[in-house]
Order: C-alpha cells, then sequence, then structure tokens
C-alpha cells in the first residue's frame, strides 16, 4: 500500500507548497493594495498637473494647443495598456501573479522618476516632447498588466462567499491612488507660489511617487502566490480554454466596462481640468474638493462590495446605469467657480461610480476560465479603459473648446446604456468558485 502511495503523482502532491492560510492572504490583499495605491498615484499625477506639464513641456504659443498636446499624450498612455494587459496577462498566467505585480511597481516608478527629472521643452525643445511620450507609454504598459494582474489576484485569493467585499479593494486603491495624487497636488498648489509649481513644483509629486514605490516593493515580494492560480498549474487540464466563452467573455467586459471607465475617467481626472479652465475655480480649491469627494466615494467601495455578495452582480451594475444616465447632465451644469459645487457634484458621481467599481474584480474574474484569465481581463479591459477612458478627458475638453459642453455628457450617457445592456444579459456569478468558471 505504501508502494502505491510513490508514484510521480504522489511526489507532486508530497512537494506542494501548503494552501495559504486566511491570515497570509490578508497580508497579500495588503501588500498589493498599497503597491496599487501608488501605482494608481503616480498615473493620476499626470492628470492632476496637466496644465503645468503644458506649459513646459510644449509650445507656450497656444496654450489650448499645449493642454489637448498634453491630454493626447495622457490618451497615447492608455493606448499602451492594452498591449501591456495581453504581454502582462500572458506572463502571469503562466508563471504567477506575484511575478507581474512586483515587475510593474519597477516600471512604473521608473517611468515617474523620469518624469520628474526630465528636461523642459525650453531646454531641449521638442525632445522633451518625445521623452514624455516615451514614459507615458512605458507607464501605460505597465498600468495595463498592473490592473489585470491586480483584479485577478485579489478575486483568485479572497474567499468565494466574500470576493465582492475583498474585490472591492482593487478600486479602494484606485481611488486611494487618486485622491493622494489631488492631495499632493493641492499641497503643492497652496504651499508654493503659481511660478514655482508651473517652473519645478509639479516634478514634487513624480519623485515623491518614486520613492515610495521602493516600499512598496518590499511589501510585495512577501505576497503569497494565488492558489487558484498554482491548482490550475499542477492540474493536468492544461488544454486551451473553450475559445466561445473567452470570446464571449471578452465582449462583455469590453461592453460593461466602457460607461463605468468614461465616467470614472471624466469625474476623477479631467472635472477639476473643467473647473480650473472653463469656470475659473482656483486651482487649489478644485485639488482640494476633488480629493474631498473621492475620499467619501472611497468609503462606500466596501459597502456596495459587501452587498453584491448578497444580492448579486447584475443588479447593482444595471442600478449604476440607470443613475448614471439620470444624473450626468444634471450633475456638470451644477459645476461653477465656487468650489462646493465641484465638491457636490463630484461626490455625488463618485458614489454612483464606485457602484461597479466595487464589482469589478470580482465580476471580470468570475467571467474567464483560471488559465486564461489573467489575459482575458488584461485584453478586455485594458481594450475598454484605452478607447473609453484614456480618450474621455481629451474628448471634453475638445467638446468644451467647441462650445458643445452637451456632446460630452451624452457620450457618457450613451456608453452608460451600454453597460446597461451588457448587464442584462450576462449571467450572475456571485459566489461561484473560481476554479469552476
Amino acid at each position: 500500500m505504501s508502494n502505491a502511495q510513490t508514484g510521480p503523482g504522489a511526489a507532486t502532491r508530497d512537494s506542494a507548497p501548503p494552501a495559504p492560510t486566511l491570515g497570509s492572504r490578508r497580508k497579500s490583499l495588503f501588500a498589493g493594495t498599497v503597491g496599487n495605491v501608488l501605482e494608481w498615484y503616480e498615473w493620476s499625477a499626470y492628470a492632476v498637473f496637466a496644465p503645468s506639464i503644458a506649459h513646459v513641456m510644449f509650445s507656450s504659443s497656444d496654450q489650448v494647443s499645449a493642454l489637448l498636446s498634453t491630454l493626447a499624450v495622457f490618451a497615447v498612455g492608455f493606448l499602451m495598456r492594452p498591449l501591456g494587459g495581453i504581454v502582462f496577462g500572458r506572463i502571469a498566467d503562466r508563471r504567477g501573479r506575484k511575478f507581474v505585480l512586483v515587475t510593474t511597481m519597477l516600471m512604473m516608478a521608473g517611468g515617474s522618476l523620469v518624469i520628474g527629472l526630465m528636461p523642459t521643452y525650453a531646454s531641449i525643445g521638442a525632445w522633451a516632447s518625445l521623452i514624455l511620450l516615451l514614459a507615458r507609454m512605458a507607464q501605460g504598459f505597465a498600468h495595463g498588466g498592473e490592473s489585470a494582474t491586480a483584479n485577478t489576484y485579489i478575486a483568485e485569493i479572497a474567499p468565494s462567499e466574500s470576493r465582492g467585499l475583498w474585490g472591492s479593494i482593487v478600486f479602494v486603491a484606485i481611488f486611494g491612488g487618486s485622491a493622494l495624487a489631488y492631495s499632493v497636488g493641492g499641497a503643492v498648489t497652496s504651499l508654493l507660489p503659481d511660478s514655482a509649481v508651473g517652473q519645478w513644483g509639479w516634478r514634487i509629486p513624480f519623485l515623491f511617487g518614486a520613492l515610495l514605490a521602493l516600499a512598496a516593493l518590499h511589501l510585495r515580494r512577501s505576497m503569497v502566490e494565488s492558489e487558484v492560480f498554482s491548482d490550475e498549474e499542477s492540474s493536468d487540464g492544461t488544454g486551451p480554454a473553450p475559445r466561445r466563452q473567452v470570446v464571449g467573455a471578452v465582449l462583455l467586459v469590453i461592453t460593461m466596462t466602457s460607461g463605468i471607465t468614461a465616467a470614472h475617467y471624466t469625474w476623477t481626472s479631467y472635472v477639476s481640468t473643467y473647473a480650473i479652465t472653463r469656470r475659473g475655480m482656483d486651482a487649489g480649491v478644485a485639488y482640494w474638493c476633488s480629493v474631498a469627494a473621492q475620499c467619501i466615494a472611497l468609503v462606500t467601495l466596501p459597502l456596495w462590495g459587501r452587498l453584491s455578495d448578497r444580492v448579486g452582480r447584475r443588479p447593482m451594475m444595471i442600478t449604476f446605469a440607470v443613475l448614471m444616465i439620470a444624473l450626468q447632465i444634471p450633475l456638470t451644469g451644477l459645476i461653477g467657480s465656487a468650489g462646493w459645487t465641484l465638491l457636490v457634484a463630484s461626490t455625488v458621481a463618485l458614489a454612483v461610480v464606485a457602484i461597479p467599481g466595487a464589482l469589478l474584480s470580482a465580476t471580470m474574474s468570475e467571467a474567464f476560465p483560471t488559465r486564461v484569465r489573467t489575459q482575458g481581463i488584461g485584453f478586455a479591459y485594458s481594450v475598454s479603459v484605452a478607447v473609453f477612458g484614456g480618450t474621455a478627458p481629451y474628448l471634453n475638453q475638445l467638446f468644451n473648446e467647441y462650445g458643445a459642453p452637451r456632446l460630452s455628457s451624452f457620450y457618457i450617457m450613451l456608453l452608460c446604456s451600454f453597460t446597461g445592456i451588457a448587464c442584462c444579459l450576462m449571467r450572475e456569478t456571485r459566489g461561484i468558485h473560481l476554479k469552476d468558471a
């Protein structure tokens, strides 16, 4: 009987590492979240200081053109995300989630350091614009892999019955990173004169982010690997995932997230620029109002995640679509030169955006098989974010420059209707085991 247990299969089982404990998974959740906050901080810092970067990195002869050029570079960074999602997604599905999360942390920090130290247009001319473009492309490439892998990793280490709650932490990191970027932006613009901010103060957030990334990198190196991934890797089920299932999941995620990502980037990355450049709001006031709104919305995320574990993903996603369609025009129209208008409008809008944001990690992970989960999320989510989210600040600015601000609102409302339709068609996946996805 003892001889029957000495075959290759038994040896593999004997040598397999013990399953991660709930305590080790919680520590990994914390490490992943801290790193994800800093990733999103470094990504959002560019949007916060877009007007200052436009002044020093592009020709100052046409301020509108300079701002549009800066926002176009912002969009180009997003266009690199699908490629990063595909490449790093494939690596994560082959080498593991932890390896990719460490690698993307290094790349984002490197890009932030380059932006913080790079010379200006006045020093080296168009080369400054090129360096900025390349740095944002590298960050976009890393960010695509980070987003896909973080959504996959957190969902896989979470208990099945609490996946919505645990997965909401991914969007807590998104809001947290953005709020941190706006906090630093508010501090810089409040403590320094406008001339200093324009000359060198805008560099502070990027250098600060690169420094903090070292601590996040140390935490991420101690994370456990996803047990779902380890079990899939050691099993005999190495054949290709069902093509029809994967294609259907990709189309579902792209359509479902189109309205979510467009609304999110409009109300986090562009609305402060709109208040400053179109409504005459003081830059420091606009930054702090954005911080306050994002912090309030951040608190609601775990509540939405836990609620989805009880009532399901579909009804909550549909609720977001209906509310955003109804509120987009009134909330945008509320914004004036007074800070409270931005605070109220952004708080309400971001609390609504937080509903699907809390559910994305769980919902997307539940849509794909384990062996292609990160690749699937990396491609579908990054395409949606690049096409609908990365272009949102640019389109908003463009529509406003042409005197058609309602077009930007109609654009958001149309995409949210697509989100609602996709959510009506998707199956309810609350509580399923990811091995059975």
